[in-house]
């Protein structure tokens, strides 16, 4: 199974996307967005920063995880990943990113 964006509306009403991994597993999460179309342009923005390694911002939680932000070029956040146990996961997890996003379909649960 290739990776996808999952478009869909949260239990508020908002528009988010999610990209899932090959294996469906959930590497990068969106904020959510009061229209469809800032939702849709969120895809793109992540499909075209992806491959920049100076948009990602690695953090660790309060509870000593690991974790990344992808930013536009304008310094917004317009992905954010799971938590990690482990530095070398959070990496695995931005290269996941940078290997799958460009490509990516959108599947569109909002129909």
């Amino acid at each position: 199974m290739a990776a996808k964006f999952e478009l869909y509306t949260d239990n508020a009403g908002e528009y988010r996307f999610r990209l899932k991994a090959g294996n469906g597993e959930n590497i990068l999460a969106s904020e959510g967005y009061k229209a469809k179309a800032s939702a849709e342009n969120g895809i793109e923005s992540v499909k075209k920063n992806a491959s920049d390694d100076a948009r990602y911002e690695k953090k660790e939680t309060s509870s000593g995880k690991h974790m990344f932000n992808l930013k536009s070029t304008n310094g917004q956040v317009i992905g954010t990943s799971q938590s990690y146990e482990s530095t070398s996961g959070r990496d695995n997890g931005i290269d996941s990113v940078k290997k799958n996003a460009p490509g990516a379909e959108v599947s569109d649960l909002t129909a």
